[in-house]
């Protein structure tokens, strides 16, 4: 008999109705993924996207999750406030079908990595910065194997490099390697 190991999961809760749309979030995890950290501002490598509704006054921050090789089959619709949205709107993922979540120069797939750095940040820059108090950093224990096995690395990173090539790849893993 194997012993349960268990693994601390962080995450980041939404409160939908505190979100003013601001952006904040946007700029700061922008700034923090720059090259130099902290030297530019350019939303569109945020790990984390505000969809905007202003004149319904609706507005949700979603986070970079996995990259899928797919789109995904369903394209359900959802009304909030009267305003339809459709699926991809709230999906995680980056996906051949659209840019969002993709590094603008290389097109690589960003994922959120709660500001993991040297040194390690007590909660994510983008929850610090929510003035409103819209994103909520919570760490939980959950039992189980740690999240990826070598063989998952070694399944995504080939599912990456056969979309956009070994040389971006490698390109990318020489660029992040030089911010350590």
């Amino acid at each position: 008999m194997t012993a349960t190991r268990t693994r601390t999961v962080k995450t980041i809760k939404i409160d939908v109705d505190k979100c003013n749309g601001c952006r904040a979030c946007e700029i700061i995890c922008s700034s923090f993924h720059a090259t130099p950290r902290y030297s530019s501002i350019n939303p569109a490598r945020a790990r984390i996207r505000v969809i905007r509704e202003p004149l319904q006054d609706v507005y949700l921050p979603v986070f970079a999750g996995e990259y899928t090789a797919a789109e995904c089959a369903g394209r359900d619709k959802y009304t909030i406030d009267g305003k339809e949205y459709d699926e991809c709107a709230f999906c995680r993922a980056a996906c051949p079908s659209r840019d969002l979540f993709k590094e603008p120069d290389s097109k690589l797939p960003l994922k959120c990595d709660m500001c993991e750095s040297d040194p390690t940040l007590d909660v994510p820059w983008c929850v610090k910065w929510c003035l409103a108090e819209a994103l909520i950093y919570v760490e939980r224990e959950e039992e189980g194997e740690p999240a990826a096995a070598v063989e998952d690395l070694d399944i995504g990173l080939v599912a990456i490099a056969n979309v956009h090539g070994w040389p971006k790849v490698l390109d990318a893993v020489n660029r992040m390697a030089k911010k350590t």
